[in-house]
């Protein structure tokens, strides 16, 4: 039990601080303004019986702009927080005055617990935590205050902190949703160049073997058995260019991709699929060609799982200048999914591992969906 324990919290200490922290916007900056302008009103004239409500307003003043680091710089929020309450405190007992009163504006100190719990690394979030429920358990104990309020106020403070720890949890689980994804397809992608590379080797492997076995008698023939093997190193390399590592997984690659893409085509229950596809790209690439019926296969199964009221899904493969180019474009109206799917994620790093691009959106707002994915032909043969 206690090793459990221990690990836990080794585990929590050694967190890093999450990647998706983004320094503050305009919306933050004006947040910012916004209570600075209510706390002096609230401080001026609706509680003008507030114990030294104006060195209350300064120390506030001058710690609330911390706020504007709470993602990226989250322990100088918190150390300015208690820097400030300390100094009031120090300057109220020099004076024998009554504690400065607290400003119900201060409400926004709340955000500081669930900065920590979510932005900070783990050693800052346990440092920072400890010392602002050190500061904020001072000052419910020193009031007069009834313990239902006591144990709602420590109830409060709780809530920021599991709130800020849930939202980092999901993040950090969506973050690696995202990872897995790419993984996938990166792990899919080097399956299909190893089934295309193994069968350029067999071929190396022939064709070596047969000049060697009539390069005494016959120079031409091994002459030629050489051009073969150069034709298909050549095909080799050019496959190889577009993987770092090869990784293997059980999904089996299209044994004729084209072929595949044109069977998307139905006219069964649910949306019309039509599939049209030049005729000038046999070709391609197994590998080009695979990165295209997968795309497609994802983009019309998100058309038909998604899409609203969707009639027709259609498909369109066309050879461009620089590259070859599929369009698959729905009807539907809208979606039914919340939008935290990652169908867009795999094709995108699917075409960007090839060396191409991907972009997907509406072509109206909430009417007709369109997947645009552009190839290059560096590995047409």
């Amino acid at each position: 039990m206690l090793a459990q324990i221990r690990s836990v919290a080794l585990s929590v200490w050694r967190l890093p601080a999450p990647p998706d922290a983004r320094p503050a916007g305009r919306l933050d900056h004006a947040f910012v303004a916004g209570v600075a302008v209510l706390a002096l009103i609230e401080a001026a004239v609706l509680r003008p019986d507030l114990p030294l409500r104006w060195l209350s307003l300064a120390g506030f003043v001058v710690w609330l702009p911390t706020l504007l680091v709470r993602r990226t710089r989250p322990m100088l929020t918190v150390t300015v927080f208690g820097a400030v309450i300390l100094a009031l405190l120090v300057v109220s007992r020099v004076t024998d005055g009554a504690p400065p009163g607290d400003l119900n504006t201060a409400i926004v100190a709340l955000l500081i617990p669930y900065s920590l719990a979510r932005w900070a690394r783990g050693q800052d979030a346990v440092l920072g935590l400890l010392l602002f429920l050190l500061i904020a358990g001072g000052s419910l104990v020193s009031q007069d205050l009834p313990a239902a309020d006591r144990i709602g106020g420590t109830a409060v403070i709780v809530a920021a902190v599991a709130l800020g720890a849930t939202v980092r949890a999901r993040s950090m689980l969506h973050t690696r949703q995202l990872d897995d994804v790419r993984r996938g397809e990166r792990e899919r992608l080097a399956r299909d160049l190893h089934d295309t590379v193994a069968h350029h080797l067999t071929a190396i492997a022939i064709s070596a073997q047969a000049g060697l076995a009539v390069a005494g008698r016959d120079p031409a023939a091994a002459t030629d058995a050489l051009r073969r093997i150069d034709e298909e190193a050549t095909r080799t390399l050019a496959e190889t260019r577009t993987v770092l590592r090869l990784l293997r997984t059980d999904e089996e690659a299209p044994d004729r991709p084209l072929s595949d893409l044109r069977g998307l085509a139905s006219g069964g229950p649910g949306p019309v699929v039509t599939v049209a596809v030049d005729d000038d790209l046999d070709d391609l690439s197994p590998t080009v060609a695979a990165a295209l019926q997968r795309i497609a296969q994802e983009a019309v199964a998100n058309s038909r799982r998604h899409a609203r009221d969707v009639t027709f899904v259609q498909v369109r493969v066309s050879r461009e200048e620089d590259g070859v180019q599929l369009v698959v474009t729905d009807d539907g109206r809208g979606s039914t999914g919340s939008g935290d799917g990652f169908g867009i994620v795999g094709m995108t790093e699917r075409a960007a591992l090839l060396g191409g691009r991907l972009e997907a959106g509406s072509l109206a707002p909430l009417v007709g969906w369109q997947v645009t994915a552009t190839l290059p032909l560096e590995e047409a043969r």
